[in-house]
């Protein structure tokens, strides 16, 4: 077992590209350290609807260069099958570790295979090469990028000609292509011949901007915004210039590309302590000065967190919340209906149910999807589209993807025609719970080391499964491996009960097991909003008790 390890480390180490790994890895080889070699080479990194995402490091279970050559391959031989022999494939990247040299590996192997290449001239945001495969009329697109994810990952997202994230078949498909691949060796990588883009690109997508604001609408709403370490800050700069916002006020410490994200354990608005310093810059502005919101964008700027004033309810004391993603979801649609839109409102299955409500009584279609913008994106006639992990498609024929440029845009908006009526983002919240119920949400997320872990709580719920959460009674329990009429399947399992719902399922992009619970409670009036919060947090923790009970977590 451990001559055969061995001799697969050095067959890998033979073909290695990059002087990094290559020395990583002969170290190993040199330790005989069996337990490091076995983590690296027991298996593959599996190629699915979010391409890849790993830990970087060499051997084939890493993200690492030989891994980017092998799927560009893979890709490049699945669009020539599929008629686009010559077509453009149009590559991102953000500005974590390796992400420059695997754009450029991947615009090498695609002009070796017959396609035309072009890059993006720097790291810029995921919505920009999204953007960018419609506008240029390619056949598909890569974003080098672990999103939000540890310093030590990075990812290889792989979209197509429609500016859609690939699903199934098509994941599949370029799966077998990559596996087929017999060596680095036949596959050829010129030095040259590809294209690198300048800045009409990302002048146009700016253009673009423009477009989701109302003509003549206010613009007098003042931000705090971090770019998380990533590179939102200066395309989300030049948007708000546009627009005639008032310059952001940039946190500082987190304002410029690090890989290293020094300053969060987890460079993702939604993990705790991640905007503390955001809050900081907040409270130390005062006067005319003061924010009356902050913006956050995660490391490849295509997701949005807002967090807003509110003395009543900030948990650490800050004087700010961060508002969900389900309630900035229900603020951007309330206002999108407000404007006249038209079109369907689309969500994934793990989002409020409120979203519903607010299509339904603006007479406007409404969709469910299984979660990821690679199904949002795809819903028929989509005019907006957004999910709870702070996502949200505010121009489709832009950019058929989350975009947290745009969605910051539009949040602010909000925030300035609000500021004009004397009225803040909660008072509109507010107003919703009134309209359509107080719709609350909350999530149980555990991060394991051992995926086992999630396969067994998944399989003790579905071997022992819970017949009441919180003393409410499961009227319905859809395990959603078996897909339903309108969701092709995926592992979760959807509890329904008498006002409230609960989703479980294995994260597609980090090691976690998520749980997203929901309660609805009937609101009379703004007078009983207090009491149906204090009833909507405490069925939540009821819920989140007996379903960790119920899982083993």
């Amino acid at each position: 077992m451990h001559d055969e390890l061995i001799a697969q480390a050095q067959a890998w180490l033979t073909e290695d590209p990059d002087p990094e790994t290559r020395t990583e890895l002969a170290r190993l080889i040199d330790a005989g350290d069996h337990t490091e070699l076995a983590a690296r080479f027991g298996g593959t990194l599996q190629f699915g609807t979010a391409g890849l995402r790993g830990e970087l490091g060499a051997g084939p279970i890493r993200m690492n260069r030989s891994v980017v050559i092998r799927a560009a391959a893979g890709l490049a031989a699945y669009l020539r099958k599929q008629g686009h022999d010559g077509g453009l494939v149009v590559i991102g990247y953000d500005a974590r570790h390796k992400s420059h040299d695997f754009a450029q590996d991947t615009a090498a192997v695609m002009t070796g295979a017959g396609l035309r290449a072009a890059v993006l001239p720097r790291p810029l945001p995921t919505p920009v090469l999204a953007f960018a495969i419609r506008h240029l009329g390619a056949v598909a697109g890569v974003e080098v990028t672990a999103s939000h994810n540890p310093p030590r990952d990075n990812g290889y997202k792989v979209y197509l000609g429609d500016g859609s994230q690939i699903v199934p078949p098509a994941d599949i498909d370029i799966a077998a292509e990559i596996a087929a691949v017999p060596s680095l060796s036949t596959v050829p990588r010129p030095t040259e011949g590809w294209d690198t883009l300048d800045d009409s690109v990302l002048d146009a997508y700016l253009a673009r901007t423009d477009a989701v604001l109302s003509e003549g609408s206010p613009r007098t709403a003042r931000t705090v915004y971090t770019a998380m370490h990533g590179v939102g800050k200066d395309v989300l700069l030049a948007a708000f210039a546009r627009a005639g916002f008032p310059a952001p006020v940039l946190v500082a410490e987190q304002a410029d590309p690090d890989p290293e994200f020094p300053t969060v354990a987890f460079p993702n608005p939604e993990e705790p302590g991640a905007m503390d310093l955001s809050f900081a810059t907040a409270r130390a502005l005062s006067g005319e000065a003061a924010p009356d919101l902050i913006i956050a964008n995660d490391p490849d700027a295509d997701r949005c967190a807002v967090a807003v004033q509110d003395g009543n309810d900030a948990t650490d004391g800050s004087g700010w919340r961060m508002l969900r993603g389900d309630e900035v979801g229900a603020l951007l649609a309330a206002h999108l209906v407000r404007r006249g839109a038209t079109g369907t409102f689309a969500e994934s299955i793990v989002s409020s149910s409120l979203l519903g409500r607010i299509a339904e009584k603006a007479g406007l279609p409404h969709v469910e999807t299984l979660t990821g913008f690679k199904w949002i994106a795809r819903a028929e006639g989509l005019r907006y589209g957004y999910e709870e992990a702070l996502g949200y498609c505010v121009d489709p024929d832009g950019v058929r993807d989350k975009d947290g440029i745009t969605a910051a845009l539009l949040i602010t908006e909000l925030a300035s025609q609000l500021k004009e009526e004397g009225r803040t983002l909660l008072d509109l919240l507010d107003d919703l719970a009134v309209e359509h119920g107080l719709h609350a949400t909350d999530q149980l997320s555990v991060r394991v080391e051992d995926l086992s872990l999630i396969a067994a709580a998944m399989r003790r719920l579905r071997e022992q499964p819970p017949t009441e959460l919180a003393g409410l009674p499961i009227t319905r329990t859809d395990d959603l491996t078996q897909g339903t009429a309108e969701l092709p399947p995926t592992d979760g399992l959807r509890y329904t009960l008498d006002g409230a719902r609960v989703i479980v399922r294995p994260s597609g992009t980090e090691p976690k097991l998520k749980c997203y619970l929901e309660v609805v409670i009937p609101v009379g009036s703004h007078k009983d909003l207090p009491a149906a919060r204090a009833k909507a947090t405490a069925l939540l923790e009821s819920i989140k008790r007996d379903l960790s009970s119920a899982a083993g977590i």
